[in-house]
């Protein structure tokens, strides 16, 4: 069964913008590689923190919205894991609620 999921990941701010692109392509590949299907991505460019993480005050924020098995979301965690550039992320499971409240969220983003 087909869940609708959103993670939001923060990458390290020593990133080029080139580099930065070529991180959110490689989970972009991963997700589709193990049968994902993108339904939005967002980059939200350099932020300030709330709090310094690895003594880092910015970083460059990614969202991702996809569609998977739940076992997609497992293999993509150990992805962030395991790749140095991924300071944070956060991956939540959206219910029929959260997941209309996002539609309307990226429609109104296309009409802006």
């Amino acid at each position: 069964m087909m869940n609708q999921y959103e993670t939001v990941f923060i990458l390290t701010p020593v990133l080029s913008d080139v580099q930065m692109k070529e991180t959110v392509e490689k989970f972009k590949g991963l997700l589709v590689n193990l049968g994902a299907e993108i339904v939005n991505e967002e980059n939200w460019g350099l932020k300030k923190m709330a709090y310094a993480i690895e003594k880092k005050s910015t970083g460059f924020y990614s969202l991702l919205e996809f569609k998977a098995e739940p076992t997609v979301v497992e293999k993509l965690e150990i992805g962030f894991r395991r790749d140095e550039r991924v300071i944070r992320f956060l991956t939540v499971k959206l219910d029929k609620f959260a997941a209309q409240y996002a539609e309307k969220r990226r429609n109104k983003n296309k009409e802006a």
